[in-house]
């Protein structure tokens, strides 16, 4: 496979992560209480953003450079903050990730893809 045709397999699957949230969301609720309470809702968005952060290493450095309006280095960071930090991530870092930047991160990689 061409490091191009890679780096779109790879953001197909981000936006399939990004999707999965806003279905989580939708499943769970749109409020921080339930969310902040609920583990279970917790994980399940931990999970995607963890494996977003792992396919956004995976992404070539000459695409992340292309597309250097997205803050590609500070979303593997939080990947790592919620593979390492062992149930201690902050619910509220979290919620903000999840209503602020996903949809942006989803919106953006669809223009990529001319979607």
């Amino acid at each position: 496979m061409k490091p191009l045709e890679r780096d779109i397999c790879i953001l197909r699957h981000i936006i399939s992560y990004c999707e999965q949230i806003d279905q989580t969301v939708e499943h769970f609720g749109h409020e921080y209480t339930i969310f902040s309470v609920n583990q279970i809702y917790r994980n399940a968005a931990a999970l995607c953003i963890l494996q977003i952060g792992e396919l956004v290493g995976k992404l070539t450095d000459e695409f992340r450079e292309q597309y250097s309006a997205v803050p590609w280095r500070q979303i593997k960071a939080m990947r790592n903050i919620v593979a390492h930090s062992y149930g201690s991530v902050d619910p509220e870092t979290t919620w903000e990730i999840i209503m602020e930047d996903i949809p942006v991160l989803k919106k953006y990689c669809r223009s990529i893809l001319g979607k």
